[in-house]
């Protein structure tokens, strides 16, 4: 009877694949960049107004004030802006489940020619978002419309909320979290190659401002490199990891990896002239955390790390600043959540693989702040995000369609 039911969800999975991917390509169309998703949700809101009831949940000006906000890009306004909460209710008695995914997406990357002018080439879908993240999105519509045309009834409620800002340390889950929700299970869709991550490491990006005391290069004695002290703050960060790294070892899934915590110095701005000390340096990087250490305690031991390791100079001319800041999570391997979503990709020829995501992501939030057990799941691969080839196979995109109708048909049940 499950091989039977497995074929009638791939049967209308199939039959419903050409719309997901108009879906899919209309989204990519959208160039939505952190605020510029307006276009996108209303897209969005439009697809998903077929299959339940979609709600536009206000933002406000107001978010930059929580402690959780993330602020990488300067001056983002939220007035007027909005995420979208999908609900197709239940009849009552089942568990709820709900979605987590995003439209936002990250700016083109260089040599990506069009990025927002969808491609479909053999099979597989290219441009800005492909897999990261209006794939997911896609999927996710897939999933619930292969159970419309099924006439599926579930007990429980199906949740979705569709976000802004991810990309930029997840301040639309942020306002969706404040905003209050309650469920009994949680999937964030990423692209993970169908694989299901129940721990997910956390991050801090941080900002570096070294000050120094310019001149020129025959003067040496009396100036001071800002350049030269944000490269020492590079060396102390590298050595402070390097601890934490080994403080860090011994946490399951995370240990087959040999650095699942990176740090990454991403920019470093100072001077404008080759013979002159620069008096100002801006670093920014970001740092991996696993579930060992919160986000505060990394923070502080960032700031005694610098404060030991510099000069007196360094000392009192460094200042440190956190722009994202994500604690891990962890959903335990044998939860239902995680053994229920493992069967139904193996119902289907998946792994089902469960391991631990070496991103950070907006998974946090639900796990930890509501207390929703929560994975990491979804079409696609993480490879290609962000990247001049970012795409996705339809056949992807199906086969996640598939497992996901037929676990939010057991989870929520049917009935």
């Amino acid at each position: 009877m499950a091989q039977l039911a497995l074929a009638a969800v791939q049967t209308a999975v199939e039959a419903l694949l050409p719309e997901a991917e108009r879906l899919l390509c209309e989204l990519i169309r959208l160039p939505s960049t952190p605020g510029q998703e307006a276009a996108a949700m209303e897209c969005a809101a439009r697809y998903f107004a077929e299959l339940g009831t979609v709600e536009r949940i206000p933002l406000s000006n107001a978010l930059r004030e929580d402690e959780d906000y993330s602020a990488p890009i300067p001056d983002l306004q939220y007035d007027g802006r909005c995420n979208l909460r999908v609900r197709l209710p239940g009849t009552g008695g089942g568990r709820s489940l709900l979605f987590n995914t995003h439209l936002d997406v990250v700016p083109p990357s260089p040599g990506q020619e069009q990025p927002f002018e969808p491609r479909v080439v053999g099979g597989v879908v290219l441009g800005r978002g492909a897999c990261d993240a209006k794939g997911q999105v896609a999927a996710l519509f897939l999933a619930l419309a292969a159970l419309r045309r099924l006439g599926v009834s579930l007990k429980g409620d199906v949740l979705a909320h569709l976000v802004v800002e991810e990309e930029v340390g997840g301040n639309g889950t942020l306002a969706m979290v404040r905003h209050g929700e309650q469920a009994d299970a949680c999937i964030v869709m990423e692209p993970t190659d169908a694989r299901i991550f129940s721990s997910v490491r956390g991050a801090v990006w941080f900002r570096v401002t070294c000050t120094g005391k310019a001149g020129h290069s025959g003067r040496a004695g009396d100036t001071v490199s800002a350049l030269k002290m944000a490269t020492r703050v590079m060396a102390i960060l590298e050595e402070y990891h390097a601890r934490l790294l080994a403080a860090s070892r011994g946490i399951p899934l995370f240990d087959t990896f040999p650095n699942p915590m990176p740090l990454t110095f991403g920019k470093l701005q100072a001077g404008n002239w080759p013979a002159t000390a620069p008096s100002q340096a801006i670093l920014e990087g970001v740092l991996g955390l696993l579930p060992n250490k919160t986000r505060y305690q990394v923070m502080e031991e960032m700031r005694q790390a610098i404060a030991a390791g510099g000069d007196e100079w360094l000392r009192e001319h460094c200042t440190l600043q956190f722009l994202y800041r994500h604690d891990a999570h962890v959903t335990s391997t044998d939860h239902p959540l995680v053994t229920g979503l493992q069967a139904c990709c193996r119902e289907t020829g998946a792994t089902g693989e469960v391991t631990a995501m070496t991103a950070s992501c907006d998974s946090w939030f639900y796990s930890n702040q509501l207390g929703i057990p929560t994975v990491v799941f979804g079409p696609g691969s993480l490879r290609f995000a962000h990247s001049n080839e970012e795409q996705i196979a339809l056949a992807d995109l199906a086969a996640a369609a598939a497992i996901l109708a037929r676990f939010v048909a057991r989870w929520c049940e049917e009935g």
